[in-house]
């Protein structure tokens, strides 16, 4: 049985968001001007590349022929990430102009469109007994699947507003720096597989490295353009809002739709970790190439308040699954 925390020890924010929080203030401080940021610039996109390159040599392809038999789950949570959080995210359009600025609710539909997070959603169904393999393959897919569908989902939710660029020519541009480098890792895993399983704790911080980097400079170049000046307190507060309940609508939501397709209980917490998270590793940089100027700040800002909330609360429903002693369902259902 795992350890089980109290929950208001959840409540204080990981290392990580900690660095995030410092990196904003540091960009807020000493943003980068002219050159430097140019080659920021340059530095960001061989570190994405990078970080994409080590995904695709982590993912075990044992695990992809052991997901694919469930096509039943992988459908599943594929069309909770990407139709019912793009349907839950025009709920908030009356906030458009409001209580949001126009950058912020398209962070806000850009967060709806986002693929699953792979490392945190294995994570979550492994604490809580949920079928593992099913999870590394679905997650996997929905990251890769996200390359096509974000850039097409935020044209038909958002058109070409907050400076995004035209989709098709955002997709080119995503395949080449992030799907690219995942398919070189892919298919160098034979060669690189044991390095990278025994370099795993310090490639952890190179992932987060590389996000801070682009956090960075995202920021750097919106305080530049006047974000904080033009971002009343008020918005801040409600994007926060907003995510708690985008949130809190989509895992009760999840949860009846996998009890009414009958899925048996491993897969039903497959399905709500996997079908509720959305990716901060993959949608900072996605959003570096799909939005353009000082927009991206206020653009990934709901994204990284949506990333700690969904750690929390997942976190204590993982915990409360661990604590159930009912035994886990059969890993793989053939359908």
């Amino acid at each position: 049985m795992p350890p089980v925390t109290p929950w208001w020890s959840r409540l204080r924010p990981d290392n990580f968001t900690l660095a995030l929080l410092c990196t904003v203030l540091l960009a807020s401080v000493l943003p980068m001007h002219g050159a430097a940021a140019m080659v920021l610039d340059d530095v960001t996109d061989v570190a994405i590349a990078a970080l994409f390159f080590l995904h695709g040599a982590r993912l075990p392809r044992e695990s992809i022929v052991a997901g694919v038999l469930h096509w039943r789950l992988h459908l599943t949570i594929l069309a909770c990430t990407f139709v019912l959080f793009p349907l839950l995210g025009l709920l908030f359009k009356p906030l458009d102009g409001g209580l949001l600025t126009p950058e912020l609710y398209i962070g806000v539909l850009f967060l709806c469109a986002l693929p699953s997070t792979v490392q945190s959603s294995i994570a979550f169904t492994s604490m809580a007994r949920g079928n593992v393999p099913a999870a590394v393959c679905s997650a996997s897919l929905s990251s890769i699947l996200g390359v096509f569908l974000t850039p097409l989902l935020l044209a038909l939710l958002a058109g070409t507003a907050g400076g995004m660029h035209n989709p098709l020519q955002a997709i080119a541009s995503i395949m080449l720096q992030l799907l690219v480098p995942f398919m070189a890792g892919h298919l160098l895993r034979p060669w690189i597989a044991g390095w990278v399983e025994k370099q795993r704790a310090l490639l952890r911080y190179t992932d987060q490295g590389t996000i801070l980097l682009v956090v960075y400079s995202a920021f750097g170049e919106a305080v530049s353009e006047g974000l904080w000046s033009k971002t009343p307190v008020l918005s801040l507060l409600t994007v926060a809002v907003v995510a708690a309940v985008l949130l809190g609508i989509a895992m009760p939501t999840i949860g009846f739709i996998a009890r009414r397709l009958g899925f048996n209980r491993a897969d039903r917490i497959t399905i709500l970790f996997c079908g509720s998270k959305k990716s901060l590793a993959t949608g900072v940089p996605i959003a570096k190439v799909l939005f353009a100027g000082g927009s991206l700040g206020a653009i990934v800002l709901p994204i990284m308040i949506y990333h700690q909330i969904q750690l929390i609360v997942c976190a204590m429903i993982a915990q409360r699954y661990a604590r159930d002693p009912v035994e886990p369902a059969p890993v793989i259902r053939q359908d």
